[in-house]
């Protein structure tokens, strides 16, 4: 079965046919008044017609890479590795590789692993987030509790650095689609997704404030006009102008190593934006 794209390339190129037919059209009625100068401009327009148009085609296949990221040990590699091949293994060779979504259309997207230290996950970040379609940040629920103000420092630059892709000064910009995995839900103290958007909701509230005091922490660049949220209101998701799921997970699964996972609402996630 052909994939997405290419019947996607099948419809460009008959877009492409009839819209040469229309130039060669347009090209003889315009040689009738004036035939050198109004060849030069209808070349002109279709040079800078041509550029857009490939241009467009270039973004779509470009934009099909899915960023996991997260802090060290929650759990996102593990993740990466189930969704990948369904084995229970911590460890990988390659941090970024095709996968197969399950749906009817056959297409695939390119799942990406980002490190999670911090003197590294920053510079990562910048280095993929343009080709990002989606941004999955991968929360440890089980230490969510010690670790919520870390995770919702790092949850705050990569959302103003999402937000900050659409106001990017280029063609086609985007937002990325962006999804907080609640993971390691088999253990016992794993927090709900609904608690620890709350409590992430809370935080950032505050970081909010910190930020505001003191902008110089920023990226003058990319990030210090941007800000999450209404101002003068409790931070709350909704307020943001991409759309923020959660979802519930549990890569190692219930039944320990050799146990299946439980990633089959990531799994449905993944198929739905791609």
């Amino acid at each position: 079965m052909a994939s997405a794209d290419s019947r996607w390339m099948g419809n460009g190129g008959s877009v492409g046919g009839a819209f040469q037919l229309y130039l060669d059209s347009l090209r003889q009625e315009l040689r009738q008044r004036d035939p050198t100068l109004l060849s030069v401009v209808v070349a002109l327009v279709a040079v800078l017609l041509t550029l857009v148009f490939w241009k467009f085609i270039r973004s779509r296949s470009s934009q099909r890479v899915v960023l996991l990221v997260g802090l060290c040990d929650s759990g996102k590699t593990l993740l990466f590795v189930r969704l990948l091949t369904g084995l229970y293994r911590d460890s990988i060779i390659d941090s970024s590789a095709v996968y197969r979504v399950n749906n009817n259309r056959g297409t695939s997207l390119t799942l990406t692993d980002l490190p999670g230290y911090e003197s590294l996950r920053l510079q990562f970040l910048e280095r993929f987030k343009t080709s990002a379609r989606a941004i999955v940040f991968v929360v440890d629920s089980a230490a969510f509790q010690r670790e919520v103000k870390d995770v919702a420092e790092f949850l705050y630059q990569v959302l103003l650095d999402s937000i900050g892709l659409k106001n990017t000064p280029s063609f086609f910009s985007h937002t990325p689609s962006f999804l907080i995995v609640c993971d390691k839900q088999d253990i016992t103290m794993a927090k709900s997704a609904k608690l620890i958007q709350q409590q992430l909701e809370e935080e950032i509230s505050t970081l909010r404030v910190t930020h505001s005091a003191t902008p110089s922490i920023l990226d003058s660049s990319s990030t210090a006009s941007a800000q999450l949220g209404k101002k003068g209101k409790e931070f709350e998701f909704s307020q943001l102008p991409l759309k923020v799921d959660f979802l519930e997970c549990s890569a190692k699964g219930g039944r320990g190593d050799a146990g299946s996972a439980d990633i089959q609402d990531l799994e449905k996630w993944l198929a739905k934006i791609a």
